[in-house]
């Protein structure tokens, strides 16, 4: 892994090495979930959501992150397969913020990743009705507990309303605080997710 940091940004000819670098010192400062991420989709009038989710894998192809297909998230990305996330660490003092099509990963993709989440995030991901009105707190553990009975023995397979989904970036900006609000922006920009990066420098 290149291990580039802080001002090298400027050297970097691509940007997913220079992600896992800042990944991986961020693994090591940061207390809770470096992973956690803004992800921001469009309602059906085009109104802006976001919320915080994991970033579980990442590569050239894109950002992965899971979800229930049901939820706000799911059908906002089912009417429009474009998305956008920001990570932060504070720690750090560094940000990086992604924007581009989404696609959905494949069913063995998605199957492995649920198969590695712990036992009560699986029974979860099938008690959970996600972002729909939920009556009470009774309700829930009780849908908890029915489906911990009836997974009880054997495997839990991933329900067909939950999978993946892959954000191909066109657009990846590197942003490193400064002093006096003089900040670092580094972006990386291309036309297509099959097409050559572009890099150049922001004002802050």
């Amino acid at each position: 892994m290149n291990k580039l940091t802080g001002r090298d940004c400027a050297d970097a000819a691509e940007p997913f090495d220079l992600f896992a670098a800042w990944y991986e010192s961020a693994q090591k400062s940061e207390p809770n979930d470096p992973n956690a991420m803004a992800l921001a989709t469009v309602d059906a009038e085009g109104l802006p959501n976001v919320r915080m989710v994991l970033l579980k894998a990442f590569e050239p192809s894109g950002f992965v992150f899971y979800s229930n297909d049901e939820s706000a998230k799911g059908e906002e990305l089912r009417a429009n397969m474009k998305a956008a996330g920001v990570l932060h660490w504070k720690s750090l003092r560094r940000q990086i913020r992604f924007r581009g099509p989404v696609t959905r990963v494949s069913d063995a993709e998605a199957d492995d990743y649920f198969a590695s989440r712990p036992l009560q995030s699986r029974i979860g991901a099938w008690a959970s009705q996600q972002s729909r009105p939920l009556e009470s707190r009774f309700a829930l553990e009780t849908a908890v507990a029915k489906y911990a009975a009836k997974f009880a023995l054997g495997e839990i397979a991933r329900p067909p309303y939950w999978g993946g989904y892959r954000i191909a970036p066109l657009y990846l900006e590197f942003w490193s605080d400064g002093a006096f609000r003089l900040h670092d922006r580094i972006v990386f920009r291309r036309d297509a997710p099959d097409a050559p990066w572009r890099k150049e420098r922001l004002y802050p």
